[in-house]
């Protein structure tokens, strides 16, 4: 663990020694560390934060999930140093792929490039064609710098794309047997939505203990609520799940050369109220127009904009709850470790769509 520290240029740490059902050296930011880096668990100014040196941007953003996993409020737990560098590669991996995805963004519609993926069906969903490289399929789908085209996707669909190809990058490079096994899976069955959940990520924070509002490691997978009962009824804008890319930004899948903060993602999904209307057939829908105008218009306001971020920046309400809540989980949401000693991923087995 010190050769990792030092090779991130981390001293001075706060060390423990760890007792009871856990054994090993627990290690956290010093308090002088805490206050200059992280105040108050934000995360969100940690990149400038952080000592400038020249060095790769992949070093650096390295370093900044590493130190704001040291700031964690709640810990996080690794069996060995292997586990934890191959946990970081992860998150690199993820963060830099929500960085390149651009997507068309359908919540009734979803589409993949068919020289990679086919149509299983509801029961199956899209799955790999037979001996395509599943890397390449994830890249396909989801970086039109690959293929010149945007693919339709919603947001809770590419982040399971974005995730999944983050996961597969590190096996590609460190441990290829799993690898094999990941690819025969998803040339048989997609895992989707709760199933996915459960398979690939650890939830950390709960409504019990909420993690900090401005508190996000880069490589998060996250949920923001949008707490108006009435314009969350329109398909699609429940809420919105994003990747946190580090250096205070979201990804926007629909517009990536637009990345979120969090106040401007606040506010946006506090102008889903205006855009929510019905159709001739008395469906909700959303006019996205009306959405960007009342966002433009909140921003050239200091005092509608303070407002509105008082409103919104808030823990969200409990499922069915529209009360005084914000947007803001209590939640966040990482893969689960697959370094080759101590993985943790154990896939499911289907068996093949006739």
């Amino acid at each position: 663990m010190h050769k990792l520290l030092q090779e991130h240029r981390l001293c001075n740490l706060h060390e423990t020694p760890l007792s009871g059902q856990t054994t090993g050296w627990g290690f956290c930011l010093s308090p002088a560390q805490w206050s200059a880096w992280t105040p108050g668990h934000d995360t969100l100014g940690l990149w400038e934060r952080l000592t400038r040196e020249t060095a790769p941007e992949d070093v650096l953003l390295a370093r900044e999930i590493l130190v704001a996993m040291l700031a964690s409020p709640q810990g996080f737990v690794f069996p060995s140093v292997a586990a934890l560098r191959s946990h970081i590669r992860i998150r690199q991996h993820i963060a830099r792929a929500a960085q390149k995805t651009a997507l068309a963004f359908k919540t009734e519609a979803a589409e993949r490039p068919a020289c990679y993926w086919r149509d299983g069906g509801d029961e199956h969903g899209f799955i790999l064609q037979p001996g395509r490289c599943l890397v390449e399929a994830l890249i396909a789908a989801t970086q039109p710098d690959a293929t010149g085209r945007l693919y339709d996707f919603s947001c809770y669909r590419a982040t399971e794309y974005v995730i999944l190809l983050g996961i597969a990058l590190e096996l590609k490079a460190h441990h290829p047997e799993l690898l094999i096994d990941l690819q025969k899976l998803n040339e048989t069955h997609a895992v989707r939505s709760g199933q996915f959940h459960e398979v690939y990520l650890v939830e950390y924070g709960s409504m019990a203990q909420p993690l900090p509002a401005h508190y996000y490691v880069p490589g998060d997978r996250l949920w923001f609520r949008n707490p108006d009962e009435r314009s969350s009824d329109v398909m699609g804008y429940e809420g919105s799940w994003v990747i946190y890319m580090g250096g205070g930004l979201f990804s926007n899948f629909w517009q990536r050369d637009r990345p979120y903060t969090l106040e401007s993602k606040a506010i946006e999904i506090y102008h889903w109220r205006d855009g929510a209307h019905t159709n001739a057939q008395g469906r909700w829908q959303m006019d996205e127009n009306v959405v960007e105008q009342q966002v433009r218009q909140t921003c050239a306001d200091p005092q509608v904009k303070a407002r509105v971020l008082q409103r919104m920046l808030r823990l969200r309400d409990p499922q069915g709850v529209y009360a005084e809540g914000g947007c803001i989980d209590s939640t966040r949401e990482y893969p689960r470790g697959v370094s080759p000693q101590h993985c943790e991923l154990v896939l499911p087995a289907y068996a093949a769509p006739t």
